[in-house]
Parts: C-alpha cells; structure tokens; sequence
C-alpha cells in the first residue's frame, strides 16, 4: 500500500531544507523521490530514495535527471550501464520514460559518475525517444 501521508511529511520537510547539494552533469545521487501515483517510479525505504543520473543542469535549484534501477532492463525506454560505487561496478538501467524535472533540494549525496561515452549514448537515447 502506498504511504502518501508518510511522504507527504518528509516532502514538507525536505523543502524547508536551506541547504543545496552541489552537481554537475553525469552525477549520480542517491535522492529523495518520493511516492508517486500510477506508474511513475517510487523511491525506496523510509526516506523514498532511489538513484537518479543528473543529465541536464538548469540552475543551482533544478534540473533534468533520469531514474535508476538495478533492474536490468531491455528496449527503447531503458539504458543498460556500469558504474563505480564504493569502489565496486554496479549495473543500473537508466529509466528513460521517467525523464523529469528535479528539485536540488532532494538530492542526498554523491554516489558516482556516469562515463562520459555512456553518458552520450544515454542522451542519444533519450533524444530518440522524444522524436
């Protein structure tokens, strides 16, 4: 059962926050998520976290990001990818139809960095999925 009530005061909660977390394109963090409706991607646990690969900076408060799953996923909504976590290789897929607009205030902390030849390839996808 989804837990809005829950989110709900952690979100009040997350957006008294003053602090900003510092990004660059290609980051991954851990951030807060949420609980969503329909089929939008959740976060997990208690604080709704999931993993999201900053794509797109906009300004210091927001910008374009991209879920991810440890899931491996195939087709043209998803890209399979490797990075290094705590000095481990993690495999994620990029939940590309999750593409949205982010507020910096969710963001934790620093998880890793998407390399720069998947990040392209990410993009690339991305784009073929809008047109």
């Amino acid at each position: 059962m989804k837990q809005y009530d829950k989110w709900n005061e952690l979100k009040k909660s997350i957006n008294q926050e003053k602090v900003r977390v510092g990004f660059k394109n290609r980051d991954i963090f851990y951030m807060n998520m949420g609980q969503n409706i329909g089929f939008e991607q959740d976060g997990k646990g208690e604080d709704f976290v999931r993993p999201v690969v900053v794509v797109r900076g906009f300004n210091r408060d927001m910008f374009l990001g991209v879920p991810l799953s440890t899931k491996i996923k195939e087709g043209v909504f998803y890209y399979n990818f490797e990075f290094i976590k705590s000095d481990v290789k993690v495999k994620n897929s990029a939940l590309l139809s999750q593409v949205r607009l982010f507020s910096t205030k969710r963001l934790l902390n620093k998880i890793g960095v998407i390399d720069k030849s998947d990040f392209e390839k990410l993009k690339e996808k991305l784009k073929n999925l809008i047109d």
